[in-house]
């Protein structure tokens, strides 16, 4: 990656909030976005929901008959909330207002701007797609909490195989076909089916391991999987 190139960082809710809120991770992560923001690099963060949205999401249906349209809009409020709180993290680093709607990014002079959930249907990977398209960015880092994706759920599957690098096409024949307000899925179907459109590279890795993120923004050997 070239200095003072804009990179998109997809970052799961499952590492701001994976049960409470994780300092540890927090501090490390604003630490190693800082070192690179000392290096000319500028950084679009969208947050996602985690365990703060699908917590919510659960209790409104357990509650109260909810359509998809009200558990979606839900969720959104989730990673508006964790958007906040990162953007009050990073300080004066941060540009002053979240990122709503990502067909609008603003100009700023901040070398970080933080993005988050916009409307139902999209998900905070979406947002990520649609802003690495208006500002002309072919590579998108998702950070979640696994090492790899795989092409099932290794949880329940002993037999599940590892992926290191695939195409969209043999990636998103993996995936759900829709996508539904909580989904739980290394990337949003809708936002493969655009980041395939778009011919950008997507590599998933995880976020705990802060040298193995440096890793892959200076071009070294890294642990993940890559997806274009």
């Amino acid at each position: 990656m070239d200095k003072k190139e804009h990179i998109v960082i997809s970052l799961g809710g499952s590492l701001i909030v994976p049960d409470q809120i994780d300092a540890d991770f927090l501090k490390s992560f604003v630490s190693t976005i800082k070192e690179y923001v000392n290096k000319g690099y500028h950084f679009v963060i969208i947050t996602g929901g985690g365990k703060t949205c699908r917590r919510y999401q659960k209790a409104l249906s357990d509650v109260s008959e909810s359509s998809s349209s009200s558990l979606d809009w839900l969720g959104i409020y989730a990673t508006r909330l964790n958007a906040e709180f990162m953007r009050l993290i990073f300080g004066s680093l941060a540009h002053s207002d979240i990122i709503i709607d990502p067909n609008i990014v603003p100009e700023t002079d901040r070398p970080i701007m933080i993005g988050a959930g916009w409307k139902p249907g999209w998900s905070s990977d979406y947002d990520a797609v649609v802003i690495a398209e208006q500002l002309n960015v072919k590579r998108i880092i998702n950070l979640s909490n696994i090492d790899h994706a795989y092409d099932k759920d290794p949880k329940i599957y002993p037999d599940a195989k590892m992926i290191k690098e695939s195409s969209w096409k043999d990636f998103r024949a993996l995936l759900p076909k829709e996508w539904n307000p909580g989904l739980s899925s290394p990337f949003d179907p809708i936002a493969a089916e655009k980041a395939e459109s778009l011919s950008l590279e997507v590599v998933i890795v995880n976020g705990r391991n802060m040298e193995n993120l440096k890793n892959y923004i200076d071009n070294k050997e890294f642990i993940g999987t890559v997806i274009k």
